[in-house]
């Protein structure tokens, strides 16, 4: 089925169960409750599930997309609805769509004149958005990197790999647009986009908080009473000293600026949390000090508390 004839036959707001003035996010919600149900890990073997999987991607495809959706609700409603509404012929016969494509001509980007072979006169209808995922490795997403994304899809006419290139500090979930590297167009017009959704694995000792690194860096009681200079860990590989002022209480954030995330023109920090480490055993000799400790120390301030 070409697309233009899928266009007028296909309610993709039925499909994905929304009203045709739903938000992007109702829409976004409706697909993702849709192809969890029915997506092909979780229905191996089911014929039906998996073409309904597929008629629900093809409604996002459509729908999902902004652009797209504008030109697919001025298609419908200057086509009347669908084949069932609208008679290319007219109602007794053979007719002139001279009018529909006066009026129609310009919507998909020229009419006949343009060399679209469309019906009713429309200029070459843009081939659909194709989605795909791509999973980086943290470092991946901070420096940035060009990955090759494999694509597979019965609107393609076989197998083909696009290389993406990721920028530098792309965020979990953020959506990439490839333009030009998605279904070709059925009628001689564009190409579709690429839309590449990015899944960064976690770090086993850095975290982020936009274009902030955060790590958790433990010192002892002593470094934290008495103050202290310590290396802490970059994401390049390398260390950098940090002072540790007198005083400093478990759970102080300490701000090294300029050695976060690079994302644009823009650099993030790099904030270190410290946390003083209480040892799970202690030897004789570190118990008598502690003891000694105790013994001189000040009551813990615990009067807010009442107790």
């Amino acid at each position: 089925m070409d697309t233009q004839r899928e266009w007028l036959e296909k309610d993709y707001y039925a499909v994905l169960g929304v009203d045709s003035k739903a938000s992007a996010k109702e829409i976004s919600k409706a697909y993702r409750t849709l192809a969890r149900k029915y997506h092909p890990d979780t229905n191996q073997g089911d014929a039906k599930a998996e073409e309904r999987f597929k008629e629900i991607s093809a409604a996002n495809d459509v729908i999902g997309d902004e652009k797209i959706r504008k030109r697919y609700d001025e298609f419908r409603r200057l086509g009347g609805g669908g084949f069932g509404g609208y008679n290319p012929r007219g109602a007794d016969g053979p007719g002139d769509l001279g009018d529909l494509s006066d009026l129609l001509g310009g919507l998909f980007g020229g009419g006949a004149a343009r060399g679209g072979r469309g019906f009713g006169g429309f200029g070459p209808m843009p081939g659909m958005d194709l989605q795909a995922r791509l999973t980086l490795s943290f470092e991946e997403a901070v420096q940035g990197v060009t990955k090759t994304v494999r694509l597979t899809s019965e609107v393609l006419r076989q197998p083909m790999e696009v290389n993406v290139r990721i920028p530098a500090g792309v965020s979990n979930g953020q959506r990439i647009r490839v333009p030009g590297k998605g279904a070709p167009s059925s009628d001689g017009g564009d190409a579709g986009d690429l839309l590449v959704t990015i899944t960064i694995t976690a770090h086993a000792i850095f975290e982020r908080d936009g274009a902030n690194l955060l790590v958790t860096v433990p010192v002892t009681f002593a470094e934290a009473a008495l103050g202290a200079d310590i290396k802490v860990p970059t994401l390049a590989g390398t260390t950098v000293t940090v002072r540790i002022p007198p005083g400093t209480p478990s759970g102080k954030v300490l701000r090294i600026r300029g050695r976060g995330v690079m994302s644009g023109s823009q650099t993030g920090d790099l904030l270190v949390t410290v946390n003083v480490h209480v040892p799970s055993e202690v030897s004789a000799e570190e118990r008598s000090l502690i003891e000694k400790l105790a013994d001189v120390s000040e009551p813990a301030p615990r009067s807010e508390l009442g107790v």
